[in-house]
């Protein structure tokens, strides 16, 4: 998260306005629902995952083990069940 000085970007009535409410703190302002993205979607983690695990379901499905599957997967074997239990997938 970045931060910028608020007299950069907002005018100043506004700031007076705001200054009513909380002063030389600093605040959170989201951003809007509509443009808000989901998790790993700007980092491709969220790709990465499905990917990683659609690979894991296939092995299982092939015939690895859930203990092979961890140790290759650096993952543990509660995880792995999670992963190849899981509905819908």
């Amino acid at each position: 998260m970045k931060y910028v000085r608020v007299d950069r970007i907002l005018p100043e009535n506004l700031i007076t306005e705001i200054q009513k409410y909380i002063q030389g703190e600093y605040i959170y302002i989201p951003s809007c629902p509509e443009t808000r993205k989901k998790w790993g979607e700007k980092s491709k983690n969220r790709d990465y995952l499905q990917s990683r695990n659609t690979t894991i379901r296939s092995k299982y499905r092939g015939g690895q083990t859930i203990s092979n599957l961890a140790e290759e997967f650096f993952l543990s074997d509660s995880s792995i069940k999670k992963i190849v239990y899981e509905k819908n997938k």
